[in-house]
C-alpha cells in the first residue's frame, strides 16, 4: 500500500500537483542563460575562494552550453569551470513562491567535484535545489538558506555517476523536496510569500576544507543535466 504524501508536500488546495510550464531550459540560449559570470561570487567572479572553491569562471560554451558541466584544472591551481544563471540574461527569469522546478541530472564520479542547481539574488534568497559531492557518494544536500533548513538525504539510488530526477516546491511556507518521485524533505518553514530568486547552474570544486579536493592526477570532470524546468501555478 502507497503511504499518503505528508500535508507539506501537497499543492495548495485547488492547485494541481503538475501546474503549467513557465520555462523550459535551453542551455545553448544567450536570452535565457549568462555563462561564466554571477554576482553570487565576489565582485561577479571569476574566483570564490571564501566559499573553499578552487573555481576559475569561465564563458567558453564548452564548459556549460551542452548541459554538461565540466571543469578543467589550471596550470595555477585553480579550475576552469562551467555556470549558468539567469541572472542578467534577456529573458531574466526569476523562480517566485509557488514555483515548482523539476530536473534530471547526472552527478560527477571525481572526487572535488561539487555539482548544484541553486537560486540567487540581491546577496542572498539561496535555496539548493541539490549539492552533492563524491566523497559521500549516497548522499544528496537539500537547504534552504532563506529560513535556515536542510536535509542531509541517503539513498541507495544515489552514487557516481547515477542518473536522479529531482522536484522542488518553492513554497511560501514549506521548500519541499522530492528525489526519483518520491518525497524526501518539506521544511515546514518556506520562502515567503514575495521570495523571487534568480536559477544557477554550476559545477565547482572543492579546495579541500569541507570536502575531498581533487586527487592529484584528476585533471578533468563533468555533471550533465538533461532539463530543466520550471512550473508555475495559474492564478
Amino acid at each position: 500500500m502507497t503511504e499518503p504524501l505528508p500535508a507539506g508536500f501537497l499543492p495548495p488546495p485547488g492547485r494541481p500537483l503538475s501546474p503549467p510550464v513557465v520555462f523550459t531550459a535551453d542551455f545553448t540560449s544567450p536570452s535565457q542563460w549568462v555563462a561564466g559570470r554571477t554576482w553570487a561570487y565576489p565582485g561577479g567572479g571569476p574566483v570564490n575562494p571564501r566559499d573553499d572553491k578552487l573555481d576559475h569562471l569561465v564563458a567558453d560554451p564548452a564548459y556549460s552550453r551542452s548541459g554538461v558541466f565540466r571543469a578543467r584544472r589550471r596550470q595555477d591551481g585553480l579550475w576552469n569551470t562551467g555556470l549558468l544563471t539567469t541572472e542578467g540574461s534577456e529573458e531574466g527569469l526569476t523562480v517566485r513562491a509557488g514555483d515548482v522546478l523539476e530536473a534530471r541530472v547526472r552527478l560527477p564520479a571525481e572526487s572535488g567535484a561539487w555539482p548544484a542547481i541553486w537560486t540567487w539574488r540581491d546577496g542572498g534568497q539561496e535555496i539548493d535545489v541539490f549539492e552533492y559531492h563524491p566523497d559521500h557518494p549516497g548522499l544528496l544536500e537539500f537547504t534552504n538558506h532563506v529560513r535556515g533548513t536542510n536535509r542531509y538525504h541517503h539513498d541507495q539510488a544515489v552514487g557516481p555517476g547515477a542518473w536522479v530526477n529531482l522536484r522542488t516546491f518553492f513554497g511560501a511556507r514549506s521548500v519541499d523536496w522530492w528525489l526519483n518521485g518520491q518525497p524526501v524533505f518539506s521544511d515546514g518553514r518556506g520562502v515567503g510569500r514575495t521570495w523571487q530568486a534568480y536559477l544557477i547552474v554550476s559545477l565547482s570544486v572543492c579546495a579541500g576544507r569541507y570536502h575531498r579536493a581533487p586527487q592529484p592526477e584528476t585533471t578533468e570532470m563533468s555533471y550533465e543535466v538533461s532539463h530543466l524546468l520550471v512550473r508555475r501555478p495559474t492564478i
